[in-house]
């Protein structure tokens, strides 16, 4: 059975309007009802920044206690989890992982590591 879910720890975390951080989230997978929706919106088109948040807004159903998660919570925020939340949302979508060639220090033996998220303990 394939996961629709995942759960994911942004680095920093948004901060409410009650001074609440929150860190850990849910994100479904996206549809195409998603992509077509994200195109029709004008602010989509005026801006691909925004589109990134109109697509979250439908695909992120919880952060921390906060559900559903809206287009104006997302716009506080921080870029580096906004960076953190397009790399997840690429890597689900596409059910890659980030993987880069390493070299064993000791024996010299090549080998590839995948690269952990920088939200992710």
């Amino acid at each position: 059975m394939t996961a629709t879910e995942f759960n994911f720890t942004l680095p920093k975390g948004l901060i409410d309007a009650d001074g609440t951080v929150h860190r850990h989230g849910i994100m479904r997978l996206a549809t195409a009802k998603d992509e077509i929706a994200v195109q029709k919106d004008r602010r989509a088109q005026d801006s691909e920044a925004y589109g990134s948040l109109i697509m979250f807004s439908r695909v992120i159903t919880q952060l921390g206690q906060r559900s559903p998660v809206t287009l104006e919570l997302l716009e506080n925020l921080f870029t580096n989890d906004l960076g953190y939340l397009r790399e997840f949302y690429n890597r689900i979508n596409q059910q890659e992982t980030a993987e880069i060639p390493v070299r064993c220090p000791t024996c010299s033996t090549s080998f590839k590591a995948e690269l952990s998220l920088a939200g992710e303990l």
